[in-house]
């Protein structure tokens, strides 16, 4: 075993004179208390360990073990509803060590290898198996079956094979006759946190990731297996609009990263997630959670690790045939942790001090996301959402530009509209999604026949309604021209009854994909009609003070996802009023053309 001999101490940055090879990124231990490390620079005669754990009371002398294997998580069943650090420590077991706070490294592996799961194998000896191919099933949770899958490095034929049973996750259940020799396989798997897992195949985009977020799904749709972010300043909602995503979005698996968050905000995270009822599903919706938690005040090298973990683990649900979704709270917060530990390691800095290996960590990161065909042949994804927190809310800092060159969903949270108790406060003008063109098939058999249509004259009205609203600050409202005016009107309709959600309603909270499409319709026919009464001499304001018109702004909350046909009789009422209301205006015209003559 290689050993080293510490002789710098900077923080959580190591440095060791070296008694054997080590590797790169390879696991090592610091000390009797064997806290855990990784090794991150190799010189001649000196290597360089980031210690995930907090390093007070650590002196020079102190030696440093080698494991001769990478940083690496422990996949099986048992991660579904469990709740981890940065390097996936169960927090429970780590909390417990050191009261209200994460202690240092404790002899507890990170999957219980007592308990006991029923285990039913699908295939039978003599049969040719390869990397992926699934040998038995675990009723992990009601709901999702965990796949026993075979080492993706592995290919043979398998020699015996467990009866169906109750085993630990580190039991034996299948023998691999491979090129390597035989190869015992269990429900426990290792795998390193920074290499990618392999698949078959990356195939194209095609269907959205479904949020029930309206301004979301219908202006700036997230593709399964895509990239998104949500940039904001503080207090402008990211981490309550990510928290949503994950209790509505349509993925089999969540895997929710709190990455140098506020403590007490992840606090409030691991104590509400566990109660949370999963609409889709009726149970909780920690039973297809993993929640990893790793707060501002903890070490920042296992900050950094963080996502990778979660990533990890990410890909290999999606290696099992799962719609995976992680979400990152904050990209911003990893970036920090890789600006401290460039610092300590006397890097050159780039733009505000990042290292210059910022954006080439963003593309390693976001380039795991993606659909995929899977070793065995299943057609699975995993989607990555991050929140972004740039200061002062300027996007034009270092993280945000360039998660911006990495993502093809780029959702702008802004001030002013979380100030006015504006939900979700995204941006109409400043957010965008490449993923149309991918998704609109999708909407084609989802009642979304002309949605791509409709969504391109929406953008048009609300750019157009920014630009007056500059000069309403100049002239006033009344100054403009009726055709003006009616843009404003029909902009203020489309914000009220379809950008604005209630996150407070039972009934508007989530949008069905059906319903939503029905809303998108009908503000569009509104806007049609409204046109034509202004063209033919109906002021536009006068359409603000229709009840009908009131009814339209509050559809979302007022008709549940189930009963679509109210949207006919929404429709039929607004005619009957827009009809009224022409009437009204020619009538009058009629007299007031008999009195002048």
């Amino acid at each position: 075993m290689s050993r080293a001999e510490v002789f710098l101490i900077n923080g959580p940055v190591l440095k060791a004179r070296p008694d054997g090879n080590f590797q790169m990124k390879e696991a090592v231990f610091v000390g009797d208390d064997r806290l855990i490390a990784e090794v991150i620079r190799l010189d001649a005669d000196a290597i360089t360990v980031q210690v995930f754990e907090d390093t007070t009371g650590l002196s020079p002398g102190v030696l440093i073990a080698g494991s001769g294997l990478p940083l690496a998580v422990e996949l099986g069943p048992g991660l579904l509803g469990a709740m981890f650090d940065g390097i996936q420590r169960p927090l429970r077991a780590v909390a417990g060590a050191s009261g209200d706070f994460l202690g240092t490294a404790v002899d507890v592996p990170s999957l219980d290898r007592e308990r006991q799961w029923r285990y039913q194998p699908v295939v039978d000896e003599g049969t040719e198996v390869s990397g992926g191919h699934c040998i038995g099933e675990v009723a992990e949770t009601p709901n999702l079956m965990h796949r026993v899958m075979i080492p993706p490095d592995v290919a043979g034929t398998v020699v015996w094979r467990a009866p169906a049973g109750s085993y630990c996750i580190d039991t034996p259940l299948a023998g691999i006759r491979s090129a390597q020799g035989m190869v015992e396989v269990s429900m426990l798997s290792r795998w390193p946190i920074r290499v990618p897992r392999p698949f078959r195949q990356r195939l194209a985009l095609r269907s959205p990731l479904w949020t029930g977020q309206r301004i979301i799904d219908t202006l700036y749709p997230i593709a399964k297996g895509g990239t998104g972010a949500m940039p904001g300043g503080f207090g402008t909602g990211k981490t309550v609009l990510q928290q949503t995503l994950a209790k509505w979005c349509d993925a089999d698996v969540i895997i929710y990263i709190g990455c140098g968050e506020r403590g007490n905000e992840m606090a409030g995270v691991l104590e509400e997630f566990p109660g949370l009822e999963d609409p889709r599903t009726g149970r909780m919706l920690m039973e297809r959670t993993v929640l990893i938690a790793n707060t501002s005040n903890m070490p920042v090298a296992a900050r950094e690790a963080s996502i990778y973990t979660g990533i990890t683990m990410g890909e290999y649900f999606r290696d099992q045939g799962y719609d995976v979704a992680l979400f990152a709270d904050s990209i911003s917060r990893w970036a920090e942790a890789l600006r401290e530990i460039s610092g300590r390691l006397e890097e050159l800095p780039a733009e505000e001090g990042y290292p210059a290996y910022l954006p080439s960590r963003l593309a390693e990161f976001f380039e795991r996301a993606g659909r995929t065909k899977a070793l065995a042949g299943q057609e699975s994804s995993l989607t990555v959402v991050g929140t972004v927190s740039p200061p002062g809310g300027d996007f034009s800092e270092p993280v945000t530009a360039h998660s911006r060159r990495y993502v093809k969903s780029f959702l702008a949270l802004d001030r002013d509209r979380a100030q006015a108790r504006f939900y979700p406060a995204i941006h109409p003008l400043q957010s965008y999604s490449e993923y149309v063109t991918s998704t609109a098939q999708w909407w084609q058999h989802h009642g979304g026949v002309r949605w791509a249509e409709r969504r391109e004259r929406m953008l048009a009205l609300l750019q157009e309604q920014a630009r007056l609203e500059k000069m309403v600050k100049i002239v006033g409202r009344d100054a403009l021209p009726p055709s003006q005016r009616e843009v404003l009107v029909c902009a203020e309709v489309t914000v009220e009854g379809l950008l604005r959600q209630s996150a407070f309603s039972h009934t508007d909270r989530y949008c069905a994909p059906e319903k939503q499409a029905a809303m998108l319709g009908l503000i569009d026919y509104f806007t049609q009609r409204a046109h034509e009464l202004v063209q033919a001499g109906v002021d536009p304001d006068t359409l603000l003070t229709l009840p009908v018109v009131r009814r339209l702004q509050r559809m979302g909350e007022d008709i549940d996802n189930e009963s679509l046909a109210d949207f006919a009789d929404l429709t039929h009422a607004l005619d009957d009023a827009l009809d009224a209301l022409a009437s009204s205006m020619q009538q009058k015209s009629g007299e007031q053309q008999a009195v002048g003559e």
